[in-house]
């Protein structure tokens, strides 16, 4: 009998033991489940990640996180023991199990992760790759799609991602990126975007996001969902938050659950539907304090708790690994695989993108193993179009790695743009994953990285 290209196991969760890291050898339970405490206990430097690690790491490890904050960081440091705790879970870590594990490679980047010199970011990277802020229909509120909005509460999390598409303005600022700031009071910018909604009943779907919503004070997130609530036009509100994974103790708070289900009980009433959304990479992550936040947001009487992962290489680029995470997502933690993303095309993140075509080899082999309502679609989010499936494109140049793409509505800035549904729009594959006349294409090219057009690849 031949054995499956994927063998399905069912795994029971575990939490990592954090005493066996030196920094939290004294930790109570009672602390470790405490929102204050992890928040207290947040490692933003090397000095504090050396606290915790003491001499189980290399100097050369330090140093190495060191230079990528000196030098192509997008973002600072910013991690909550919770999740510290699940890097190199089942053991005390070495220098090398760091090095090679999930969680810390896209958590916790080093400077010889990245490519070097100028291999580092692709030709066309931009800080805002999305093209986001020029979406914003009042500040921090993208108009992108017909129905949908994106609500930019604000710009700080209580963890911070390497790969952030964000980057340019969630976080401190880095030696690499000045970070952009909002001006509105964030008051002021709630109730423009709340007046914004009131008076365009064609968007019916919010994401509130930022930032993460777990850095809101509670009563303020509340505020804003239930002012969305009074909107009539308003039937889907979705609560982004990788905070459900990487501090798990904030959704169990008390006054956050509590006030969850208000909302809940006001959605339902409605006939509207509030759903979480977190960020999960790595099945690693999936601990039962993170399957107890899950379902605690479902017993409040949310619809659904979903996963919005990214493809990144090193972490979760095989299909084994994207399978053990959906799995360990679903049975263990009662949330919907949703999305892959793949990387999008930031500054210094070519060691992390996959290419469109590994995309595609990964979404044909998660198909037939899990349900049909929890197989997540991989993603393209193609700059001016949106998100489209990985099978969507309409012309893919594998040598030079340049899909092409199509769309079938306008933006909030196309709205006067008669040839938008006619043009196409280009995306570009990792070089150094091309073959070598497509890498030799790019290396005979001059390319500014701010003028990357939107219309068609570059011609020759």
């Amino acid at each position: 009998m031949l054995e499956q290209p994927y063998e399905y196991t069912a795994r029971e969760l575990v939490e990592p033991d954090w005493r066996r890291l030196p920094g939290f050898a004294g930790v109570t339970d009672e602390e470790w489940r405490s929102a204050q405490w992890q928040r207290a206990h947040c490692v933003k430097n090397v000095r504090q990640l050396r606290g915790v690690y003491g001499g189980l790491l290399d100097e050369s490890f330090y140093a190495d996180v060191e230079a990528d904050q000196a030098g192509r960081a997008t973002m600072s440091l910013l991690l909550p023991p919770q999740m510290l705790n699940t890097m190199v879970p089942g053991a005390v870590p070495t220098t090398a199990a760091m090095r090679a594990d999930p969680v810390r490679r896209y958590m916790l980047p080093v400077a010889s992760d990245r490519l070097p010199g100028d291999a580092a970011s692709h030709p066309y990277a931009t800080r805002d790759s999305l093209h986001e802020h020029e979406m914003w229909a009042v500040e921090g509120l993208t108009h992108r799609y017909p129905t949908k909005v994106l609500a930019e509460l604000l710009s700080t999390c209580p963890q911070y991602c390497g790969h952030c598409t964000r980057m340019d303005l969630v976080g401190n600022s880095t030696p690499a990126v000045p970070k952009l700031r909002f001006e509105l009071r964030p008051v002021d910018r709630q109730e423009a975007m709340l007046e914004y909604l009131r008076a365009t009943p064609g968007v019916r779907d919010v994401v509130v996001s930022g930032g993460d919503v777990a850095n809101l004070p509670f009563r303020t997130l509340e505020a804003f969902v239930a002012g969305l609530l009074e909107i009539e036009s308003v039937r889907d509100i979705r609560l982004a938050s990788k905070a459900l994974m990487g501090l798990p103790q904030h959704w169990l708070q008390d006054d956050v659950v509590a006030g969850m289900g208000r909302l809940a009980a006001t959605a339902r009433a409605r006939g509207v539907s509030l759903a979480v959304h977190t960020h999960v990479n790595a099945a690693q992550q999936v601990t039962p304090l993170v399957a107890e936040a899950a379902r605690a947001m479902l017993a409040a009487g949310v619809r659904d708790v979903r996963n919005q992962g990214v493809l990144l290489r090193g972490v979760n680029a095989t299909a084994p690994e994207l399978l053990d995470l959906c799995f360990a997502l679903l049975d263990g933690a009662c949330v919907t695989p949703y999305y892959f993303y793949m990387c999008d095309m930031i500054p210094s993140a070519e060691h992390w993108r996959v290419s469109l075509a590994q995309a595609q080899t990964l979404q044909h082999d998660l198909m037939g193993y899990l349900p049909g309502f929890a197989t997540p679609r991989i993603v393209c989010d193609v700059p001016y179009v949106g998100k489209r499936w990985v099978h969507q494109v309409a012309e893919y140049d594998r040598e030079r790695g340049i899909s092409y793409w199509t769309k079938n509505y306008r933006t909030g800035i196309e709205r006067a743009d008669e040839d938008a549904l006619d043009r196409r729009y280009t995306y570009y594959d990792p070089i150094d994953t091309l073959p070598a006349r497509g890498r030799a294409w790019w290396r005979a090219r001059a390319v500014d990285p701010v003028a990357a057009s939107r219309v068609t690849a570059p011609a020759g």
